[in-house]
């Protein structure tokens, strides 16, 4: 099958024509510790420009991995859970912070994320909380910002700027693998035309413009196509009128 990248590229002309300029983010989930996957992602990052906020399982995370994000100014650390352990019964789609368990106790596992992955990255840390599965219940949400989280991340474009009062949303958008099915690249060409049908809600108004469009990837499980895919995703993206948006330190 041939990758037919047109009509992304011609919804962008039409952005550069009109004078618009699309924010951009990637969001990588599930780290862990270092290996040659993560190595792989920090050189798309560096050749591309665009920083990777990297989410950490923070019950998991390594000293080696800490280390590494330390060394890498293109890996903002972000809050992935706690342990990304489901606590769903059987029939329900996975989740860590849905009502499954005591309110409190859901929290408690939030907060202690947060605290420890602030014990190890300092300021380094995003103050951004990336619930597994990307799911979370409105009650938990409700809770985040007083625990010291500025930003919530999950999946689809966002309703509202605000999750919670003093947590802004800002959501990822693609996801070039197909969960469903062999977990390998999805049609490349249905990928290419959904990014640009976004594009276009954005611009004709249907979806918010000013939220950062934003890339997921899973760094652990890509093989060779979903790398492939990714690189020349970027590159797209990147050649557009395109500003490079980040919830770490600038």
């Amino acid at each position: 099958m041939t990758t037919d990248w047109t009509p992304l590229r011609s919804e962008l002309q039409v952005w550069r024509e009109a004078g618009l300029t699309l924010p951009l983010w990637w969001r990588d989930d599930d780290a862990i510790a270092p290996s040659r996957q993560l190595d792989r992602l920090v050189g798309l990052s560096s050749r591309t420009g665009l920083p990777v906020h990297l989410a950490i399982i923070p019950r998991d995370a390594s000293q080696d991995l800490v280390d590494q994000v330390a060394n890498q100014t293109s890996l903002v650390p972000v809050v992935h859970g706690w342990a990304h352990q489901n606590h769903a019964p059987e029939g329900e789609k996975k989740s860590e912070f849905r009502l499954h368990r005591p309110l409190a106790s859901i929290v408690s596992d939030a907060h202690h994320g947060f605290l420890r992955l602030q014990e190890s990255f300092g300021d380094r840390l995003c103050p951004m909380f990336v619930p597994p599965w990307n799911r979370i219940a409105p009650e938990v949400t409700a809770e985040l910002a007083e625990i010291g989280y500025q930003f919530l991340s999950t999946a689809t474009p966002r309703t509202h700027a605000e999750a919670a009062p003093g947590l802004t949303q800002v959501n990822t958008h693609l996801d070039p693998i197909d969960w469903r099915g062999k977990r390998g690249l999805a049609d490349p060409n249905a990928l290419i035309a959904k990014t640009a049908s976004m594009l276009q809600d954005r611009r004709e108004g249907r979806a918010d413009p000013t939220e950062p469009f934003g890339v997921l990837t899973h760094h652990l499980v890509h093989d060779q196509q979903i790398w492939d895919f990714t690189e020349a995703l970027l590159d797209c993206l990147m050649a557009g009128p395109t500003r490079v948006w980040s919830a770490g330190p600038h």
